[in-house]
């Protein structure tokens, strides 16, 4: 019940995460046999061959009862994962779109069908990842939070049969890095070798301290202390300001024994 209830209700916008934590909850649960094994083939009824003896057709009989066993319990344990799988799929699934979705027999055809209905919510979706990816910018923060961050956007392409490179996504965070970072990438473009996004995080943080040692700590990092031009004051309270009095003597009403302030 634990497993279950991590998973996330599906309202039409989170196909790709209820599809992930669903099997996932399945899996830790013992309960995607109907999602991850066929459907046993059950064995032909044995016949007679022609002039074969009595006791090699009983032989060949007691063999194939072993067979059929197996078929049997593989066909009751397939059976009964398909109706938790499709219990457990249903009663994620909103009410709004279990009702559009039509019967099925078995769990993997649901999830078929299921599907079938997020297709254009998924192409849209991976749009999007795409575009992020693209004009994904790196401000400071951290390199190596900065890069799983594209790899995790990346992977997020993977289900909908769009992922990339592990090549294609170096080359796009290199694109994303500043200018200081510039002198690094052509010095990883001159060279034959092609890392992975583990090298990659490796060297780029490495660079990043070496940047920060000699930039003073202050890499890709607004200085919060940088001087603001100040606002104009009133011309009112300016012009009481440079009003000439005696000391002790208020600029506002000519008083003495008090000041302007109090």
């Amino acid at each position: 019940m634990m497993f279950m209830s991590a998973i996330p209700p599906l309202n039409g916008s989170n196909y790709g995460i209820w599809r992930e934590k669903l099997e996932m909850a399945l899996a830790l649960s013992d309960n995607d046999l109907a999602l991850t094994s066929p459907c046993p083939i059950e064995p032909m009824d044995q016949v007679r061959k022609e002039n074969e003896a009595d006791v090699a057709f009983a032989t060949r009989r007691r063999k194939h009862a072993i067979v059929i066993m197996k078929y049997n319990l593989d066909h009751a344990k397939l059976d009964s994962s398909n109706h938790k799988c499709l219990i457990v799929i249903k009663s994620s699934i909103e009410d709004p779109i279990r009702g559009a979705i039509p019967k099925c027999t078995t769990a993997t055809e649901y999830l078929k069908k299921v599907e079938s209905h997020f297709t254009c919510s998924s192409k849209a979706y991976a749009s999007t990842l795409i575009k992020r990816l693209v004009k994904e910018k790196y401000n400071g923060g951290g390199i190596r939070e900065h890069i799983l961050r594209m790899s995790n956007t990346s992977s997020n392409l993977k289900p909908m049969d769009m992922g990339l490179k592990d090549e294609f996504l170096v080359h796009l965070i290199f694109a994303s890095l500043p200018k200081e970072y510039e002198t690094f990438v052509v010095n990883y473009n001159l060279q034959p070798e092609k890392w992975d996004i583990e090298k990659l995080i490796a060297m780029c943080v490495q660079e990043e301290e070496r940047l920060k040692s000699s930039h003073g700590d202050t890499i890709n990092h607004v200085n919060s202390s940088k001087l603001q031009e100040k606002a104009p004051q009133n011309d009112h309270h300016q012009k009481f300001n440079n009003v000439k009095v005696d000391k002790d003597t208020c600029k506002w009403c000519k008083k003495k024994g008090h000041h302007q302030k109090d």
